[in-house]
């Protein structure tokens, strides 16, 4: 085995046993070409949406500027890293309940789906949801098409998910 192959397996062993973190999805919403008009003239960048998750539950949404295309994604996707945020998902890889994000002028309904349906929703949603690990919902986005508003209002749908116990919890009920 040459030395190269050594590292690589070195690398995914320490992988396996746990000692990194865990594997992160980064999906692109949007790239668009920005511009500022200074005295001197225009000076281009670049604004990079970037949606973060797990498949697991985690998930965060980036936004980041930067003069070229490579930077700016990567600047985005530390930024939805530091915004991840955890949501409840159910055995049928659904939702718990129906919720509403609001977002700016826009509005996301989502809610929870039967076993085999997939992710029924358009744009920055269904990225969203498909990264955050979600594989059986019905969501619809109301108001405005912004591409980053409606990707974070549906990341403030899927923060007002709430489980059994946790609303047990809540109340002081036991849950039996």
């Amino acid at each position: 085995m040459s030395n190269d192959l050594k590292k690589i397996n070195k690398k995914n062993s320490r992988r396996i046993n746990g000692s990194q973190e865990p594997k992160f999805v980064e999906r692109l919403i949007k790239i668009s070409r920005v511009s500022k008009v200074t005295k001197g003239g225009k000076k281009l960048s670049f604004r990079a949406i970037v949606v973060i998750g797990d498949e697991n539950g985690k998930v965060g949404v980036g936004v980041a500027k930067a003069d070229d295309v490579v930077n700016a994604f990567k600047k985005a996707k530390a930024d939805g890293r530091k915004n991840l945020i955890k949501l409840p998902i159910t055995k049928s890889l659904s939702i718990p309940h129906d919720v509403v994000g609001n977002f700016g002028a826009c509005k996301v309904i989502m809610r929870p789906s039967i076993e085999g349906s997939g992710v029924i929703a358009g744009g920055a949603v269904r990225i969203v949801l498909e990264v955050a690990g979600v594989k059986n919902v019905i969501a619809k986005q109301l108001g405005s098409n912004n591409l980053l508003n409606n990707a974070r209002a549906s990341i403030c749908a899927l923060k007002n998910l709430t489980t059994k116990s946790q609303v047990a919890k809540k109340r002081n009920l036991d849950l039996k």
